[in-house]
């Protein structure tokens, strides 16, 4: 017996106010329960109650879980989208340096965001098969790193871009998946990755002096 594709698209979008808030507040309802009780607990009826609508309500909107999962995925990814032009115009007129670290801060800023939410999504985008539209978001992020490595004459931006862009993915994702927190060092720990890469110059990882016996001895 085939199953049938979940559907991934809203049913409608919303165009008076109250239509709207009753939108967002099926995503913001998802959302915390994603963030407070984790995916196994989303089911529309639980969405529901969080978000103080109707089931009935909520099928107006979204013709199932996965469609809601979809939509928020959507914007985390259309945020993080934004973060990077953003970070594209400040850069403008700045060196390579200032630049690498505007668009770092910009791949993490989702995470900053809420973090537990970020967490959860990127868990379950791959299983919802929206590699067409991610696909688009993630050349146009390309397309604007690109941009900033060909401005500062950089040796095969197109190839370079990808490259970074896969280092990036590779390190925050391992970091993200065994629960790091502390998004502030790992943008330190990428931007050491990155100039690495590009052969800028890097401060080397200098451990602290061991102490001799004699030295212990002597702070006693």
């Amino acid at each position: 017996m085939m199953m049938t594709k979940p559907r991934l698209n809203p049913r409608k979008t919303p165009r008076q106010s109250r239509s709207q808030a009753t939108y967002v507040a099926v995503l913001e309802g998802a959302a915390r329960i994603l963030e407070t009780e984790g995916g196994h607990r989303l089911t529309t009826n639980h969405v529901a109650e969080r978000a103080g609508v109707s089931v009935g309500t909520l099928y107006q909107y979204f013709p199932g879980k996965e469609a809601i999962l979809a939509e928020l995925i959507r914007q985390m990814r259309q945020d993080m989208l934004t973060d990077f032009e953003e970070a594209a115009r400040e850069a403008k007129g700045k060196d390579l340096a200032f630049a690498l670290d505007a668009l770092i801060a910009a791949s993490l800023r989702h995470h900053l965001r809420r973090p537990a939410l970020a967490q959860a999504l990127e868990r379950v985008e791959s299983e919802l098969q929206l590699n067409d539209e991610i696909h688009a978001l993630k050349a146009r992020m390309r397309e604007l790193i690109v941009e900033v490595l060909r401005e500062r004459r950089i040796m095969e931006p197109e190839r370079t871009a990808f490259d970074l862009m896969a280092l990036s993915r590779g390190i925050s994702d391992a970091a993200i998946q065994s629960d790091q927190r502390d998004f502030d060092d790992l943008q330190q720990r990428l931007s050491r990755a990155i100039r690495g890469y590009l052969g800028l110059a890097v401060t080397p990882l200098v451990a602290a002096p061991v102490k001799t016996s004699t030295e212990i001895a002597g702070c006693r």
